[in-house]
């Protein structure tokens, strides 16, 4: 997956970063990105209390803080790519999701 190699060749990218990558990666192959959020952390949903901001948790824009890093106990923050395609003249679309960190397939 093309986000998933950026991510793998952008050290710092931050998750702002990465979910404007991932809508012009939507945009270049025709879609429109139909997600408000590109990914999120591993475990770290709405009704859990990460200790962080919500918008700290998430692949969205407003994330300003780099991708790899460690969480307020230091942990590494491993990360769930989400991406919604919508193809909205013909009525469809398509999600996939995957864990981010795990680098691009072969």
């Amino acid at each position: 997956m093309a986000a998933q190699r950026h991510f793998a060749e952008t050290p710092d990218i931050t998750g702002a970063q990465l979910y404007d990558h991932t809508c012009a990666l939507a945009r270049e192959a025709g879609w429109e990105f139909g997600g408000i959020i590109a990914g999120h952390l591993v475990g770290q949903f709405r009704h859990e209390r990460a200790g962080l901001d919500e918008v700290e948790t998430r692949i969205a824009p407003g994330c300003d803080l780099p991708l790899r890093r460690t969480d307020a106990r230091g942990v590494y923050c491993h990360w769930i790519l989400e991406v919604h395609l919508i193809d909205r003249a013909r009525g469809f679309g398509g999600f996939v999701e995957e864990l981010l960190d795990l680098g691009p397939r072969a």
